[in-house]
């Protein structure tokens, strides 16, 4: 009896330490199974990533680009310690890091470091070179986890950060090119559009598509292209082609440069527009910044003042007044104006002007810049023909360039045009805000036929492909009878001739304008601050251009007049179109009106 339960006994211990036995057995294998061994995949994959396309000038220079950026990775465990110097000394050698800098991060990091993180295409190629080399040369050694006992063998991997933008050009064109931020996706560092030309077409420059390539990889981890591996297209965003040439575009800034300079002026803004397309041939200012290092005295730079800063324009917004009147056949051009010797009374306004006079003709109201005669005039139109015409002309509505953060600028009400004064006020430019790219579309009129078009600053979009993408451009509305834009023409001609803008006359070329001296209101007062402006055309025989000039708050004895200020610049705008061929003076043209 005793002896068969000892044999029971037996037999029960051997099958619990089997049984243990194979319970460590599948604990071992579910162990291996799930630990990451980091044995090497038969299998590598491979993104290439899509960057930002380019900003292109219409002379062909590339002034916003994008450039892949890579990181260089090390396993420090897998650097054979008797090379190391070979290593270091090798690796930047390619990448031309410093030897210390480089030298100190291996010694101080244990396990994966990154060497850099601002790699360019050109080094990065060189480098994934060197890793394969440096695999040759034994400079990489396997390395066992102690805890794990796993083997490995990590060499020097070359990986792709993410993309940085370059503005080769410095500070040219801006802000009107305006900058990018900088974002993370999916790891990697990307760039979007903040401001102007870069905001406004963010979904055609953004990338499309990236590339991605799956085959078998070699020791190095590179990808071994054959028969067998899967390789998808990358698609960039697309080239942004604009109007404007970037020496012209050079030539104008350092002009307002100069006159800035010289007139102390906040600001010296000038626009070069093709009066029968509407693409800007030059959108320049004095306050300008570097995309490429924006600094804290650079903020006042980066809006657009053309289309971002609204104010009273002014006297120039008597032709758009007097073309309102003939248009309405409200005034003929050689009725005679009783302007009081420059100083009238309207309620309780008293209205004044600079060039005193006792009579005047209708057309020379705006050869002299009266504000009497204006004001008198300015009440044969009634509410709405005032009130539409103004928006027909498209103030208090935006310009259409292809720019972002446009401000609308404001006219009065409707049933403020009811008032005598309000009339009066608006029709010499006050009263009302607008911006100078509102003033500058309103001129374009006078020279396109008394047609009114958007400015446009991107002449075509270029796909990654080669596919090019012209932008929509609407014809625009006839806003005035011809006979009443070439009647405006004739008049605006006079004032160079005879009147107030004189300083811009060129023998050769038919130039007409119309000077804007406006008071600057700050907290609801007008105060000793002015801005000083000048909008008219430039044309030869072939050519057609709308041009304007705005100088703001210029401190320079007398510089608030614009004949003193705007109509210089103005002047040496068209000076510098005909040195570089753009305009073309001729005997043909006369000069007399």
């Amino acid at each position: 009896m005793e002896h068969s339960d000892t044999k029971k006994i037996k037999i029960l211990f051997l099958f619990v330490v089997v049984l243990l036995g194979f319970l460590i057995f599948l604990g071992t294998l579910f162990y291996w199974a799930t630990i990451d061994r980091r044995l090497p995949r038969l299998e590598h994959s491979e993104v290439n990533h899509a960057i930002r396309g380019n900003i292109i000038s219409a002379d062909g220079f590339r002034i916003a680009s994008s450039q892949k950026l890579y990181k260089a990775i090390v396993d420090t465990r897998n650097i054979d310690p008797q090379k190391f110097q070979l290593f270091v000394n090798l690796y930047t050698l390619y990448s031309g890091d410093d030897p210390k800098t480089i030298e100190s991060i291996l010694r101080s990091n244990v396990g994966s470091t990154v060497l850099s993180y601002r790699i360019d295409s050109k080094s990065a190629k060189y480098l994934q070179e060197l890793s394969r080399k440096l695999y040759k040369l034994g400079v990489f050694r396997t390395y066992e986890d102690t805890n794990t006992g796993v083997a490995f063998l990590h060499g020097l991997s070359v990986i792709e950060s993410g993309e940085d933008r370059l503005y080769p050009a410095v500070d040219s064109m801006t802000p009107v090119l305006g900058y990018v931020k900088k974002i993370e996706q999916k790891n990697i560092t990307k760039t979007a559009g903040v401001k102007g030309i870069e905001r406004f077409y963010e979904g055609q420059l953004s990338s499309v598509q990236d590339s991605l390539v799956i085959g078998s990889r070699d020791i190095s981890n590179a990808i071994i292209l054959d028969g067998n591996s899967v390789t998808t297209q990358r698609f960039d965003g697309y080239d942004v082609h604009l109007t404007i040439p970037l020496k012209i575009q050079k030539i104008i800034e350092n002009t307002l440069d100069e006159h800035q300079k010289s007139l102390d002026a906040k600001e010296v803004l000038a626009v070069v527009l093709n009066s029968e397309t509407g693409e800007i041939i030059t959108l320049a200012t004095s306050n300008r910044f570097n995309p490429d290092n924006i600094l804290k005295k650079d903020y006042g730079a980066l809006n657009v003042s053309a289309i971002e800063y609204i104010y009273e324009p002014g006297s120039v917004m008597k032709s758009i007044t007097f073309a309102l009147l003939l248009k309405a056949n409200k005034i003929n051009p050689y009725d005679i104006i009783n302007v009081y010797g420059g100083r009238f009374q309207l309620g309780k306004k008293t209205i004044t002007d600079t060039h005193k006079a006792d009579k005047l003709s209708a057309e020379d109201i705006i050869v002299y810049s009266s504000n009497v005669g204006i004001a008198q005039i300015a009440q044969k139109l009634d509410a709405v023909e005032f009130y539409q015409g103004l928006k027909d002309f498209g103030f208090s509505l935006p310009s259409g360039v292809d720019l972002p953060f446009e401000n609308s600028g404001i006219i009065p009400a409707l049933n403020k045009f009811n008032s005598p004064i309000y009339k009066a006020t608006v029709g010499y430019g006050y009263g009302m805000n607008a911006t100078f790219m509102q003033v500058l579309k309103a001129y374009n009129v006078f020279n396109n036929n008394g047609r009114i078009i958007a400015p446009t600053l991107v002449k075509k979009l270029v796909s990654a492909t080669g596919q090019d993408v012209f932008p929509q451009r609407d014809a625009g509305p006839q806003i005035i009878p011809v006979a009443v834009a070439k009647r405006m023409q004739k008049i605006l001609i006079k004032v160079v001739h005879q009147g107030t803008g004189t300083g811009a006359k060129i023998e050769g070329l038919e130039i007409g304008g119309k000077t804007g001296t406006a008071h600057i209101a700050e907290d609801g007062q007008y105060v000793r601050v002015y801005n000083s402006s000048f909008f008219g055309f430039a044309n030869d025989k072939k050519n057609k251009y709308t041009i304007g000039v705005l100088v703001r708050e210029a401190k320079k004895k007398y510089a608030y007049f614009a004949a003193q200020s705007a109509v210089p610049v103005f002047k040496e705008v068209i000076e510098k179109l005909v040195e570089n061929g753009y305009l073309t003076p001729s005997s043909d043209i006369e000069n007399t009106n």
